[in-house]
């Protein structure tokens, strides 16, 4: 069972015991990401992340950090969303205080030098060249775009060129002292541990975390009266495309429906679109369903690659099986299968001590609630049919249906045609 302990600089502290393994996770999660980034440093968080790995005063250089891990097998990195970034290492059990030494040591004691900057510069640059080369990814991301527009929510993850380039020292460290403090940080260890003796340890390694409090993020403004659609002209011999609606946040308590409604229409092989989609009109190779759920947004999704000269058909298919759900409800079976889906899925993505400190750690960042893989199921297990046909009448409507499309296109006016439910 989790144990939670909020010290008095506000560091919370999560330890999740697991004895059937022989590893330990490290995770230090905190409230940054691009959601939190002003227009003129959008991408400093992911660039940041990128910066703690080139040096501290005791491990002075990228071969140093680099290697301190390597030499005992260890797995190491670090990631940026939209409200969150992390930093995590996974050893042998016997290794876990240098994995707690290292973690703690390049989030807390990274030099940022300027040198390393314009290096590193040019990494985040051909890491955007690369995004951007790839519909499959990108897709996404023009989707929010679409959503949200000009605000941080709408802006790219890993930042636009041209700031990037611009970006100095000093933005790095404002943005460090504003964001990476206590009180917006959440120190986790998952796996063989002895979680009696571990608040001392991680209360010692953590001393020097900064104290002020952290900046909010500025809230989403959605906005939206009739169909949208985004359509980017890329030659590509393949179409992506991301075609959905506005749905609930992560604090709305019918998240969850919203999850099993997309498990029904994409969320695996005998799922409604895999099968008229792929299996019975061969239009794709890649299409699933998916429920995104931010702290004030949230959205059901299909995303999909097609051929180029398919691609209003398989808007159709897709639009066609939306109206099936909003117009007739669906069976007690069809609901079981999905349940038990989403709960088979968690309960296998828990298996390993990174994902057990990513669980809770996530939860407690972005709701202060933390929910245990039983209570998510009673959760699931309370979702009615009548639940499920609410929420697909209330999120496909027309002034909630958005387009968005990577492909040889280089108008609109066909696709928003049939932009209709």
């Amino acid at each position: 069972m989790y144990k939670k302990t909020t010290l008095k600089n506000g560091l919370r502290i999560i330890t999740v015991p697991m004895k059937n393994t022989r590893t330990v996770t490290v995770l230090v999660l905190v409230g940054a990401g691009s959601k939190y980034e002003t227009k003129n440093i959008n991408g400093i968080s992911h660039f940041l992340e990128h910066m703690f790995f080139k040096g501290t005063e005791k491990r002075p250089n990228k071969l140093t950090i680099a290697e301190t891990l390597d030499r005992v097998g260890g797995i190491y990195n670090a990631f940026t969303g939209r409200e969150y970034t992390g930093y995590f290492a996974k050893v042998d059990l016997k290794h876990f205080e240098l994995a707690m030494d290292w973690v703690s040591d390049i989030f807390l004691n990274s030099k940022i030098e300027e040198q390393e900057i314009d290096k590193e510069r040019g990494v985040i640059l051909e890491e955007i060249n690369m995004y951007l080369d790839t519909p499959m990814l990108y897709i996404e991301d023009l989707w929010e775009k679409l959503l949200y527009g000009n605000q941080p929510a709408g802006w790219l993850n890993i930042g636009r060129k041209k700031i990037v380039k611009k970006l100095k020292r000093e933005q790095f460290l404002d943005y460090l002292k504003s964001h990476y403090t206590a009180k917006n940080t959440i120190v986790c260890l998952a796996g063989n541990i002895n979680a009696r003796t571990i608040k001392g340890k991680i209360q010692d390694y953590f001393k020097n975390i900064r104290t002020v409090s952290p900046k909010p993020k500025l809230k989403v403004v959605e906005k939206q009266t009739k169909p949208q659609s985004l359509v980017h002209f890329k030659k590509t011999d393949q179409t992506h495309l991301v075609l959905g609606a506005r749905g609930y946040s992560l604090l709305h308590p019918k998240k969850y429906a919203q999850a099993i409604l997309a498990t029904i229409l994409g969320g695996n092989m005998s799922s409604r679109l895999f099968m008229s989609v792929r299996e019975e009109k061969g239009l794709a190779y890649y299409i699933r369903t998916s429920s995104e759920n931010y702290t004030d947004t949230g959205y059901l999704a299909t995303s999909a690659g097609i051929r180029n000269k398919k691609v209003e058909e398989a808007i159709t298919l897709i639009l066609k099986e939306y109206k099936a759900m909003k117009n007739k409800k669906i069976n007690k079976a069809e609901l079981q299968k999905a349940k038990d889906y989403l709960k088979g899925t968690l309960t296998l993505s828990l298996e390993s001590s990174d994902a057990q400190a990513s669980f809770y750690t996530g939860q407690e960042l972005l709701t202060g609630k933390i929910l245990t893989p039983e209570q998510e199921f009673k959760k699931i297990d309370e979702i009615t049919e009548n639940d499920i046909l609410k929420v697909a009448k209330d999120i496909f409507q027309p002034e909630k249906l958005n387009l968005a499309l990577i492909g040889p296109f280089k108008e609109k006016t066909k696709f928003e045609k049939i932009l209709k439910i």
